[in-house]
């Protein structure tokens, strides 16, 4: 047989292929771009990883939080008065103490050989000023009698020119024996005024030499008290009524005048110590009201002292209590506190996020009605307080938004709870 070519069935066979071939290309090619306009599939996140909060409105107290610890109200330092060594420590921190508690012994020689020597000088002054009293009253005695015999004489012989007088006048006694008589009762005369001022002068001679020595006296008393003083202070009292804190030294050490050798506080007396930071302490003023918690139960206080000076960032606020303390507080016993600085009513208001802070904007994730969804949305917040802060726009009562930290999902907009 003769094979016959059949040129017509080739040329559609290839048109076939050729047919084919695009239309598998165009599938493809409307294929990739239908994928290209689909959206990535949410991130999804398991519902129990992520903290969610709720929008509400109502009233918002702002208050700032800080830590301490309880102080007392009443601190006595007990301080060397003079210097010494440590003979003895009496008593040991934590115990209870009177006013009259010797705490600390201490012994100085040198101070007790002064005080003696004082001691000494004053009994010898007090005799010395005795011996001069009995002298000056001697002196006096002696200066009244020569006086008082001055005097005698001279009331007599004055007597006597008297009777010369009279009997000059009769010629019985001539002229020259009474102008004798007479010069003699003058001279008389004049010794006793002069005699009668020494008199007075040694009475004011003894009340001069005896205040001279009276203030000598008063001298050698004071250095004497002095020493005894700084001797009974060598036995050294606590001052007050309290709890001794602390006895920073040992038996044995030499200290100086000034040295710190207790510390004595009255423990039924404490205030809270709170360091706040110096950033947020501007809002603080005296009188805000204050929760202390001791971690036995909050009780209330007052501020009643701002610290002028920022020590590590930080202020100190004082507080005191205006209700009682629980049993157990002490001092030194580490406290948290609240101050409440402000009341905002009818506000919108949710839990604090991570990093949220006042008076910005921030992207939050907003929960989809259906809760399996959340899309990120931009908020604008206002004032804060320790735990909740103020929404000023972006979200409405009853949104529930994620608190927690999503800082990992900062380039989605949208995630899934799963």
């Amino acid at each position: 047989m003769v094979d016959i070519r059949r040129e017509g069935v080739t040329r559609k066979r290839r048109i076939r292929r050729v047919l084919y071939g695009a239309l598998i290309t165009v599938s493809l090619f409307a294929a990739s771009w239908a994928f290209s306009r689909l959206e990535p599939a949410p991130l999804t996140v398991e519902r129990g990883s992520v903290w969610v909060g709720e929008v509400e409105r109502g009233s918002m107290v702002i208050e700032l939080r800080g830590t301490g610890t309880l102080v007392p109200e009443e601190i006595r330092w007990i301080a060397a008065s003079t210097e010494g060594r440590v003979e003895r420590i009496a008593v040991l921190p934590g115990s209870a103490v009177r006013a009259e508690t010797i705490l600390v012994e201490l012994v100085n020689p040198t101070l007790e050989r002064e005080a003696l020597d004082a001691q000494l000088q004053l009994k010898k002054a007090i005799a010395e000023l005795k011996n001069l009293e009995v002298e000056i009253k001697n002196q006096e005695l002696t200066q009244k009698s020569l006086a008082a015999s001055v005097q005698a004489e001279y009331q007599q012989k004055r007597l006597e020119a008297e009777r010369d007088e009279v009997l000059a006048k009769e010629g019985l006694v001539s002229a020259l024996d009474l102008r004798v008589a007479q010069i003699t009762t003058q001279g008389l005369a004049e010794r006793c005024q002069v005699e009668q001022q020494r008199l007075v002068m040694t009475a004011q001679s003894r009340h001069a030499r005896m205040a001279a020595k009276e203030a000598e006296i008063e001298q050698l008393r004071g250095l004497y008290q002095l020493r005894k003083r700084q001797v009974e202070t060598l036995q050294v009292r606590a001052g007050i009524d309290g709890v001794l804190q602390e006895t920073p030294v040992e038996v044995g050490q030499q200290i100086g005048a000034g040295h710190i050798l207790g510390k004595v506080a009255v423990p039924s007396r404490l205030k809270a110590e709170l360091k706040i930071p110096e950033t947020q302490v501007k809002d603080v003023h005296l009188g805000l009201p204050a929760a202390i918690d001791t971690r036995n139960g909050v009780v209330a206080g007052r501020v009643v002292r701002i610290d002028p000076a920022a020590r590590g960032g930080t202020v100190l606020v004082d507080v005191t209590f205006t209700e009682q303390l629980p049993e157990g507080s002490r001092p030194d016993q580490n406290i948290d506190g609240t101050i409440e600085i402000d009341r905002l009513d009818d506000v919108l208001k949710m839990g604090r996020p991570v990093f949220g802070q006042p008076d910005t904007t921030i992207g939050i994730f907003k929960l989809a009605a259906d809760g399996e969804e959340a899309l990120r949305v931009p908020i604008r917040l206002g004032r804060s307080s320790v735990t909740t802060i103020q929404v000023v726009e972006g979200l409405e009562e009853g949104d529930r938004v994620i608190l927690s930290d999503t800082s990992e999902w900062d380039e989605l907009d949208r995630i899934r709870l799963d």
